[in-house]
């Protein structure tokens, strides 16, 4: 596996600067400020994310106050209380995208933060505490636990609500090959997560950057 050395000197070429390298580089959100984060925000992310899979964001962003408005500000408490007749009814709705099996997921996903303010005190102090190191491992735990979440809509809404994660883009997995750290871009399996979370391990070990920052600087290395 190539080191981050490498992965430095690269971007830098690339970029001609740290300066204009840095600029392009993402930055998360601190522990104290995911916290600080109210349930009923990361379910409308959740549900923003679910939504935005395989539309064109604008149109889901463009719409989506008509979607707080008709989930109650996303308020878990409110909106795990929706029926099934309710959530149907809201089909007819022309503000909103009407996707049935997407609607049924956010009183579904509700449940889940309701779980989880349960266990952990609120769904900001998991997300927050979760450690790096194991980052895949909080993806399958909300993949497992919520609906309509599988693929890279985890990994996305955590970057959305300011978690830092890397994410298994194309361009990043076709890095990772090039780094000597998978043998084809693919990283589905457990197996393979696992592999790519050591790596991103090494890589934040030998940096001290975040892992949202080494993913974009990855990215990078792709010729487009």
């Amino acid at each position: 596996m190539r080191d981050y050395r490498w992965l430095e000197e690269y971007c830098l070429n690339r970029f001609g600067s740290r300066q204009a390298l840095e600029a392009r580089l993402p930055v998360a959100r601190s522990a104290d400020e995911l916290r600080a984060l109210g349930d009923d925000r990361y379910l409308s992310m959740l549900a923003l994310r679910v939504f935005r899979a395989g539309l064109k964001h604008s149109v889901v962003d463009a719409r989506w106050p008509a979607f707080e408005e008709v989930f109650f500000g996303f308020d878990p408490d409110k909106v795990v209380l929706m029926s099934a007749e309710h959530i149907e009814r809201l089909m007819q709705d022309r503000r909103l995208i009407r996707h049935l099996a997407k609607l049924r997921s956010v009183p579904r996903n509700a449940q889940m933060v309701l779980d989880l303010r349960q266990e952990f005190g609120s769904m900001g102090n998991l997300i927050a505490d979760w450690p790096a190191q194991d980052i895949v491992g909080l993806w399958r735990m909300l993949a497992k636990r919520g609906n309509q979440l599988g693929g890279l809509s985890v990994p996305r809404f955590l970057r959305m609500v300011g978690r830092d994660t890397f994410v298994t883009t194309a361009d990043v997995l076709a890095a990772l090959v090039g780094m000597g750290v998978l043998d084809r871009p693919v990283a589905t399996s457990q197996r393979d997560l696992a592999t790519v979370q050591q790596a991103f391990n090494t890589l934040a070990d030998q940096s001290g950057r975040t892992l949202g920052q080494l993913s974009a600087m990855l990215a990078f290395t792709v010729n487009h």
